[in-house]
Parts: structure tokens; sequence; C-alpha cells
């Protein structure tokens, strides 16, 4: 099992910057990449961006391409999202997810809320 656990969120105004941070523990040592999806109320849940363990190669959504960066820590088994020049429509809960395979979504984390507003 992999735990992980979100923080960074928060409220923003439309052009601001945020960064989410996901520390991992547990059997991280089956991890092939971590990620980011995110829900917005009313919506399904959607793919943001997800980055290769040992590789480091990034994949993101077209809807966050030039804006968002994914990286990572692997001395700290972190991941991090920052999210630049935000958007009323990034509003949403925001989760971590590790896993065996691209995009990520063995394991969840329990969400961050992101609140863009205009």
């Amino acid at each position: 099992q992999v735990q992980l656990v979100e923080s960074g969120g928060g409220l923003v105004q439309a052009g601001g910057s945020l960064r989410l941070s996901c520390a991992a523990s547990g059997r991280t040592f089956r991890t092939y990449a971590m990620g980011w999806f995110r829900q917005a109320p009313g919506k399904e849940r959607e793919f943001v961006a997800a980055i290769h363990w040992t590789g480091g190669n990034q994949y993101y959504a077209d809807s966050v391409k030039g804006r968002f960066t994914i990286s990572k820590s692997s001395a700290k088994n972190t991941v991090y999202l920052q999210m630049d020049s935000l958007k009323p429509e990034d509003t949403a809960v925001y989760y971590c997810t590790a896993g065996g395979r691209l995009p990520p979504n063995d394991y969840w984390g329990q969400g961050t809320q992101v609140t863009v507003s205009a």
C-alpha cells in the first residue's frame, strides 16, 4: 500500500499561483508514476498531470499545458504541482495519485480544494 497526503490548496485570484505538494509513504518502491487528477462540482474527475518516477518524463492535460508544472523530489518521496496563471475553471478538488501505469490511478490521496476567484 501507498499512502498519499496532499497539501497546499486554497483560495487564489485569477492569474495567481499555487503549489500543491503530495508526500508518499509506504511501499513507494513499487511506484512507476505519480500524478494529479481534479474534480470540479458537477463534473467528472479528469487527469491533470503525471510524472514518471524514475525517468522524470512529464505528461499534461491540454487544458493546463504551459500553465502547470509537475515535479518531484525522490529524496522526499514528494510530488509537486506548480499552478500558474490560474483560471476560475481550474477550481476543483485536486487529488494526488500514484501507481504502476500512466496515468497513475492505483492509489489516491484525500484531495485538496483549489478555488480560483474571478
